[in-house]
């Protein structure tokens, strides 16, 4: 390898390893909100099935999305715990 090519390459590997450090600082911590779920909008598994996208009815009690930290029981219907 020439000078030249190790300057570029070690250039790349900074920025590169910068741009990954920089999208996990963005993003948001996050929480499991039950029942603000759309039919078919759900995240996760849940009331007998084990697939996203799978949610019978809106706003089920036991489906949940996955909000920001700390905006779930700011949504109407919105809980951090499934309906017993």
């Amino acid at each position: 390898m020439t000078v030249k090519t190790t300057a570029i390459a070690a250039t790349v590997s900074s920025l590169l390893a910068l741009g990954a450090s920089a999208q996990t600082a963005d993003k948001p911590e996050m929480e499991k909100c039950y029942g603000v779920a759309k039919a078919g909008k759900n995240d996760c598994g849940a009331n007998g099935h084990s697939c996203a996208a799978q949610a019978k009815v809106d706003r089920d009690p036991n489906e949940w999305l996955l909000v920001p930290k700390g905006t779930c029981e700011r949504l109407s219907g919105g809980s951090l715990k499934p309906k017993s």
